[in-house]
């Protein structure tokens, strides 16, 4: 990647207006608020991954055929698509233990503990359309957390644990 210092030193040693510098000094500044910067890298879809909802994205075959939040989905009081963004964490927290299939229990709680961050993150929009994640959203969401840690081979995975960092 190219130095800032090194491109305006170029930008004023070279012949042109004003107005041109002004543009090409413009460009990477903008550039850069946009998270493209200099390289072309755009951000990863990483970053969105636990917005997936696809099941197929699992090895793990009971897990993949699991009904993720069926208590939320059949509850109206749940927007569906709130409730497809909280199936996403979960569909991705499968695929990030099979990814970097834990050991121990410290290893399982740090991924449980950020999925658990995600739908914090989620409060202020359940809010926002009518909805919360309250005493049966909880406990639906604990228990997958749960069925998710006894399928990857965590039967001793303590539930609350699991979700220790939750403000829900």
């Amino acid at each position: 990647m190219l130095n800032s210092s090194r491109i305006i030193q170029y930008l004023y040693s070279t012949p042109m207006t004003n107005k041109m510098r002004k543009f090409f000094m413009i460009v990477p500044l903008m550039a850069m608020l946009l998270n493209i910067g200099c390289t072309g890298n755009q951000s990863t879809t990483e970053d969105t991954n636990y917005l997936s909802t696809d099941a197929n994205t699992i090895t793990h075959e009971t897990m993949q055929q699991y009904n993720f939040l069926e208590g939320m989905y059949q509850d109206e009081y749940y927007p569906k698509f709130l409730v497809d963004k909280c199936k996403g964490i979960l569909v991705n927290l499968c695929v990030q233990i099979e990814k970097e299939q834990p050991k121990t229990l410290e290893e399982l709680y740090v991924l449980t503990h950020a999925a658990t961050d995600r739908f914090n993150e989620l409060e202020d929009e359940f809010y926002e359309n009518g909805s919360e994640i309250e005493t049966m959203a909880r406990e639906v969401i604990a228990l997958d957390f749960e069925k998710i840690a006894h399928n990857y081979g965590f039967a001793d995975a303590d539930i609350e644990e699991l979700i220790a960092p939750r403000n829900w």
